[in-house]
């Protein structure tokens, strides 16, 4: 009888491409067995900078959100959107702050992200008001990172 490969189907290197839920989970079975020479090593790294990559992507994504609704509010007179613009803030800043307490790393990068997502918040912003408001977008931020975060400001009344 020939003896049985211990190693999982899905260990193989190749099953990454293939499935990476099923690998995923091959590899955290390797890993509880200590079975170190089995591992897919390359595609393991890649897999936890990718999931620290994911976390800076979802606070971008919160931003871009939360500073384009922050410059609707500035600008528009419209009154029905703003509801739903305050809420909109509202779930960005929760969701940069659930974030944030789960990868405090982030925190240090919030400038930088700040600064280069601006243009992307003010032409999603442009994007969706009337003609007459979108020239009275800025193009510079009216507020400081710090506005954009804390949960008492709304400009614009």
């Amino acid at each position: 009888m020939a003896e049985r490969d211990p190693r999982p189907f899905n260990a193989d290197p190749a099953a990454y491409d293939h499935d990476v839920r099923a690998w995923a989970l091959a590899q955290a079975a390797l890993l509880r067995d200590r079975r170190f020479d089995a591992l897919d090593i390359a595609n393991i790294a890649e897999e936890i900078e990718s999931l620290g990559n994911e976390q800076a992507h979802a606070v971008e994504s919160h931003l871009i959100v939360l500073v384009e609704h922050l410059l609707k509010l500035t600008v528009s007179a419209d009154v029905e959107p703003r509801r739903g613009w305050r809420l909109s803030v509202l779930n960005a800043r929760s969701g940069i702050s659930r974030r944030l307490r789960k990868n405090p790393s982030l925190r240090r990068q919030l400038p930088e992200m700040f600064a280069e997502n601006w243009s992307d918040a003010r032409q999603s912003a442009i994007g969706d008001l009337r003609e007459a408001e979108e020239a009275l977008v800025p193009a510079e931020p009216p507020f400081t990172l710090a506005q954009v975060l804390d949960p008492a400001f709304f400009p614009g009344g």
